[in-house]
């Protein structure tokens, strides 16, 4: 009798568990945080920062959020990464040079433990961390994005590749290898049977149908490759610009300031750039030449265009996924246009070895200086350089309800505030030890109370410091000092008047430059930063789309 009272107790609450609901999880509210980073595109490429490419997807999140007149990367691709991934300095952080070995912990040329990834952090916060596109901060297998936080990745680890496959890139002495990877599997596509801007965005859609079902925010970091070398698009793009670019560089700049003024983003009290002198004025290049440099801005303009259409196919996703209202967008730019060709011969172009038309597969040129001086507009110089038009980014930010729309700020951001900025969105503890090493303290401030329209820019207790390959800058409120490779001499500017930096007034205000150079060398001390002349690649490090070697 005691057996059978005690089945049937067991039936009855085996009956009770089958019938009862299941206990409902808690629904994680943190918002979804959404980071899109395209390659060598400067300041005035986008319609909303001045430009004539269509851009339609980037320039509504621009309406409908803030954008930025000024925030800053490190000018070029790797060490820009290594910022923006950790929210380092990028000394700090392992790739103080680029993603080479020089020798010493802090040009080690991938990122070292003691630095975190943005998704090691919101990993252990209990987010989803998906990524699709360009890694570039370590190609070795143990520092793939998969072993630094990420859940799922699609992409090339290193810096560049073709458009269309995904075979070694000829130039050089050697052929730059190229690592497509998807989640630690090398892949090997058939050349041909794929446009790479439209991969990273597809896989990025993908990831989040597949990340759906979890009940926990997710952050996604999308590296679009474009519109970085080698200049190549698809046809039915490409054709929508035949006969933009006939005006030429002279003509399509004066328009682009036009549009930055009447848009507000730059005042009709500010100084711009000063016309380069290296850039020939087009009315006087032959009818050839016109057509030989037309065609190359054409496909620069069909790649940033295709971009945006990547980013539009992610957008609504995230809409039919009903998770938009929730979502955080940011975008900007790893470094100002590629500028710093040797000549203006087309036919010496350095190490450059073309196979094909520009656009085609077998097109391995790129922008070059002309171009890259109308992609910069109004700022002077290009990528690799600490002038502004190197290192200043468009920024937009978008995010319903949070942020409010058609908001233009001064904003003077930097790429290693947006992981403080992640980690207080998203409640996140930044740890002071992870996995038996002890971390790096966070180098940035967090963006939100600009992005709330609590303040118009960060406001940072100290100054803004770079260093990569020699050249130098430290900007601190209305001041900036710069300086150039091979030389050590400082330049003063001050970009509240002159974000052209058209006028040195070094001489007039000696004591503004000494201040600004102890605080360069203290920050330099506590970072690592060695002089340049002694650690610098012997014979010169090339660099992807670069004409000549970096020396």
């Amino acid at each position: 009798m005691k057996i059978t009272l005690s089945i049937a107790i067991a039936l009855s609450g085996l009956a009770t568990s089958v019938n009862a609901k299941p206990i409902q999880q808690k629904k994680d509210s943190r918002p979804n945080i959404v980071l899109i980073m395209v390659d060598d595109m400067g300041y005035s490429d986008l319609g909303s920062y001045g430009s004539e490419i269509n851009t339609p997807n980037i320039d509504r999140l621009a309406q409908r959020g803030v954008r930025f007149k000024e925030f800053y990367n490190n000018s070029i691709c790797a060490p820009t990464r290594a910022s923006l991934i950790t929210g380092l300095h990028s000394h700090k952080a392992g790739i103080g040079y680029f993603d080479v070995n020089l020798g010493l912990p802090a040009y080690q040329g991938y990122l070292n433990l003691e630095s975190l990834t943005f998704a090691e952090v919101l990993k252990t916060a209990g987010y989803s961390t998906l990524m699709s596109g360009k890694w570039h901060v370590g190609k070795d297998s143990l520092s793939w994005p998969n072993q630094r936080g990420f859940d799922k990745y699609y992409g090339i680890a290193g810096g560049a590749a073709n458009y269309f496959d995904a075979e070694p890139l000829p130039f050089g002495d050697k052929p730059y290898p190229v690592l497509l990877l998807k989640n630690n599997q090398r892949l090997h596509p058939k050349p041909n049977s794929y446009y790479f801007t439209d991969e990273v965005a597809k896989n990025a859609v993908e990831f989040l149908d597949e990340q759906k079902s979890e009940n926990k925010p997710f952050f996604l970091y999308v590296a679009f490759t474009a519109p970085h070398w080698p200049l190549q698009a698809l046809p039915e793009d490409i054709a929508k610009y035949r006969g933009k670019y006939d005006l030429g560089w002279d003509s399509l700049r004066i328009q682009r300031i036009a549009s930055q003024r009447a848009l507000g983003l730059v005042d009709s009290t500010q100084t711009i750039a000063a016309r380069d002198p290296e850039v020939p004025f087009w009315n006087k290049l032959t009818w050839d030449e016109q057509h030989f440099w037309k065609a190359k801005m054409e496909v620069y303009a069909a790649m940033v265009d295709r971009m945006d259409q990547g980013v539009g196919k992610i957008l609504e996703k995230i809409k039919a996924l009903k998770k938009d209202e929730n979502t955080l967008v940011v975008f900007l730019s790893d470094n100002g246009a590629q500028g710093g060709f040797s000549s203006l011969n087309p036919r010496n172009r350095g190490l450059v070895k073309n196979s094909g038309p520009v656009g085609t597969a077998g097109s391995f040129d790129y922008q070059e200086q002309p171009w890259a001086y109308l992609s910069n507009t109004p700022l002077r110089q290009y990528k690799n350089n600490m002038h502004e038009g190197g290192f200043r980014t468009p920024f937009i930010a978008f995010f319903p309800g949070k942020i409010k729309g058609g908001t233009i700020v001064k904003g003077t951001g930097h790429i290693i505030d947006l992981a403080p900025t992640f980690y207080e969105l998203a409640g996140a503890t930044y740890p002071k030890r992870f996995k038996g090493h002890d971390i790096n303290p966070l180098s940035g401030k967090s963006l939100l109370p600009v992005l709330e329209g609590k303040t118009s820019e960060v406001n940072r207790e100290g100054a803004l410091f770079w260093e990569r390959a020699g050249n130098r800058a430290v900007r601190k409120g209305q001041w900036k000092i710069v300086s150039t490779y091979p030389g050590y001499q400082w330049e003063l500017y001050n970009l509240d008047k002159d974000a052209g930096e058209t006028k040195n007034v070094a001489e007039q205000f000696p004591l503004v430059v000494d201040k600004l150079a102890e605080e360069y060398f203290e920050w330099a001390k506590m970072t690592d930063v060695v002089d340049y002349e002694k650690i610098k690649p012997v014979g010169g490090f090339v660099i992807p789309g670069q004409s000549a070697p970096v020396k």
